[in-house]
Formats: structure tokens, sequence, C-alpha cells
């Protein structure tokens, strides 16, 4: 099933979202400060191509102040021009009653869009012990 998803989600929308993240990726790679901005974009750009049986983890104890900053950074640059394209892909989505499944996948990963540090991207079937699944599709 999740193969048959995400098939459907890299055909009508999961490509698209994927090139805004590699854009804003090679975008921060360009100065040396915001590598690790551009290293996330690159992580989030994997995962919208093929979100279906993969979950968005964080550490139970939290993952410190620089990723704070490094989150309230990201969205003001990036996370709320990616966000805006989920929102509009699933709303496009939502038209057809097979594209609602999609939709609802675009929603659960805003909040990740907008704040990705901290975070790691796991299979479903193995959030590793001390995790919490934050985004599971």
């Amino acid at each position: 099933m999740n193969l048959l998803l995400n098939v459907a989600w890299f055909i009508f929308g999961g490509f698209a979202l994927a090139i805004g993240y590699v854009f804003f990726g090679i975008l921060a790679c360009l100065l040396i400060v915001t590598i690790p901005a551009g290293i996330a974009s690159f992580r989030m750009a994997s995962y919208a191509l093929a979100p279906f049986g993969r979950s968005v983890v964080q550490p139970v104890s939290g993952s410190g102040g620089l990723s704070t900053i490094s989150n309230v950074i990201w969205f003001v640059i990036a996370g709320v021009w990616l966000a805006i394209g989920h929102v509009t892909t699933a709303a496009l989505q939502a038209v057809t009653i097979i594209g609602i499944p999609l939709a609802v996948a675009n929603v659960k990963m805003i909040p990740v869009t907008c704040f990705p540090f901290g975070k790691e991207i796991v299979s479903s079937d193995r959030i590793p012990y001390g995790y919490e699944p934050m985004v599971k599709l």
C-alpha cells in the first residue's frame, strides 16, 4: 500500500515539492554558515519524494537551543514558503476522492517543513527507543 501511495504522491505533487526543497537547499549551501540548513532541506526533499512508510521523530529530551535558533531562521527564510507550497498542493489534491489521503499527508508534513532541525526521518517500523513519532505516514 505504501508503494502505491508513494507513486501517487510522486506524480501528484511530491516531485514539485521536492524541487522546492532542493532549490532552498542549494540556496542555503551558498554560504558556509547556512550549510546545515541546506542539509536539512535535502533531507526533507528525500522525505517529500516518498513520505509513506516513513516517520519524523525527535528525541524525547529535546534537541537544544541551537536547533531552536536554526528553526526560527529556517522558518523565516524558507519554511513559510515551503509550507505555502504544501497547503497549495494539499488543496489541489483534496479536490478528488483519491487525492484526499495525499492532501492529509501534505498537511501532516507542514510542522516538519517549518521546523526541521532536531528531527530525524526514519522508517515507520523502526522508530528508535526513546524517540516519539511526530509525523507518521
